[in-house]
């Protein structure tokens, strides 16, 4: 599928013309960056052709964060049928290939899936490789030297192939590849390379990736975090602190360790306010990266 950038303004009249260039048989997948305005497309589709909301969103996958991960609602979920959201326990992990075990039995009738999570979108269109899981004692050792020296530390150590593939800055993948050539003693990008075939190809199916304003997202992205506020994400909050344990994935939840800290009384409010909507900017900044470098054969929808 070739690249194809347009624009999609959100008037209604606009915004229902484009609607109409989107198949009505094939699997939709929607990506963007966090706050872009991917689950409202998403239900104007499903609504539209009668599909399956899948979520790819590595948080989404959380019961106990709603409010935080921008979850689809109650009443959202009500209205259309919704899978895989928030159906992960907090202390449990879940990785790329847990989510694809868990998509395969819904693509049998039509769906959309939607998230901001690149990696899951890249396993079910090109494949993941099957790698063996990491040994407690190998990452209980990557734990405890990421705590000590840092990502760069782990990322010098690494193989040439994985160091030139993978993203320096993010340490969670900094250190599962690490983790992967000790365990192994082959580089994950070896591990890559010998990939099975795809899930979902996208030549069958119709990859969408929104492509914001900055300016205009940064808006959107301060406007959700005081509106989460306002919905109760510090009583969400609430509930996460008595077990509060930063290194599970689920606490990886932009906002939470923020909020987190000002129940604790190491931040005001508008102190833990403006680092969470800081986070979420720099998150969204990566996205948008990775997306421009991984989903080149994607069509590129610019808002707004």
């Amino acid at each position: 599928m070739s690249q194809n950038r347009c624009r999609f303004n959100r008037r209604s009249g606009e915004r229902g013309m484009k609607l109409n260039t989107i198949s009505r048989e094939a699997p939709v997948l929607i990506a963007g960056p966090t706050a872009s305005g991917k689950s409202a497309l998403a239900m104007e589709l499903a609504a539209r052709d009668g599909r399956m909301i899948v979520n790819a969103d590595a948080l989404q996958v959380y019961g106990n964060w709603r409010i935080l991960t921008a979850r689809p609602s109650q009443a959202d979920e009500a209205a259309l049928p919704h899978a895989l959201y928030g159906h992960v326990l907090r202390d449990q992990t879940y990785s790329v290939g847990h989510w694809l075990r868990d998509l395969a039995p819904l693509l049998s009738r039509p769906v959309v899936i939607v998230g901001g999570t690149g990696l899951n979108f890249t396993a079910l269109t090109r494949g993941l490789a099957e790698i063996p899981d990491t040994p407690p004692a190998v990452r209980a050792l990557a734990d405890a030297r990421m705590a000590a020296e840092g990502r760069a530390a782990l990322l010098a150590e690494l193989d040439p192939a994985t160091a030139a593939r993978i993203d320096p800055l993010n340490g969670v993948r900094v250190q599962r590849a690490w983790e992967v050539l000790q365990a192994t003693g082959r580089g994950l990008a070896s591990w890559q390379d010998d990939t099975p075939p795809p899930l979902m190809p996208l030549a069958g199916a119709e990859g969408l990736v929104l492509v914001p304003d900055v300016d205009w997202l940064n808006a959107r992205i301060d406007r959700r975090f005081n509106q989460m506020l306002t919905e109760g994400a510090l009583d969400e909050a609430q509930e996460n602190l008595a077990d509060w344990n930063p290194k599970r994935p689920s606490s990886k939840a932009i906002g939470a360790p923020e909020l987190i800290a000002h129940l604790r009384g190491e931040l005001t409010l508008s102190q833990a306010t403006e680092a969470a909507t800081l986070a979420s900017r720099q998150y969204a900044k990566r996205q948008r990266t990775w997306f421009r470098s991984n989903m080149l054969g994607w069509h590129q929808l610019s808002l707004p």
